[in-house]
């Protein structure tokens, strides 16, 4: 992962961090009101930020855990050369991605417990812009490979 998507996400999450203590701090001014609709609002600003919480490390648990994938298949040679055409943003020209996304899909339909396989599908999705499935692929290359890193 790059220095500045390591800066973005930590500055991001310090000030999610930051927004949901204040939440916190209002929903104990509400719930020491003692007024009925007041309790009732601040028990309700106690929940939202719990929920930020668990979001806010989900979601940094999945992208520590898929950069350490990548890593691990980067150091075993078995990541593809980026040699699509890109854009002006530097994302791939999706005609050029979505050309090589079926030798991906053929390779996890002929190995599905294969992590590596989930894995390059899933860069392939987010290189065509779908990154829904992306992430859904990515997150079963986490799931299988669990058993092999804690063996």
């Amino acid at each position: 992962m790059r220095r500045t998507t390591v800066a973005g996400v930590i500055l991001m999450a310090v000030l999610l961090a930051l927004y949901l203590v204040l939440l916190g701090q209002r929903a104990v001014l509400f719930v020491a009101s003692g007024e009925p609709v007041a309790v009732i609002l601040g028990i309700f600003l106690f929940v939202l930020p719990l929920l930020g919480l668990w979001a806010l490390g989900r979601e940094l648990l999945f992208g520590i855990r898929s950069n350490e994938l990548v890593r691990r298949l980067d150091a075993e040679g078995g990541l593809p050369v980026d040699d699509l055409p890109k854009r002006a943003s530097g994302r791939p020209e999706r005609s050029a991605a979505d050309a090589q996304f079926p030798l991906y899909r053929a390779q996890v339909e002929s190995d599905p417990e294969n992590w590596r396989s989930w894995l390059l599908l899933g860069l392939a999705y987010d290189a065509s812009g779908d990154r829904r499935r992306a992430r859904q692929a990515v997150r079963n290359a986490i799931a299988l490979s669990r058993p092999a890193t804690q063996s």
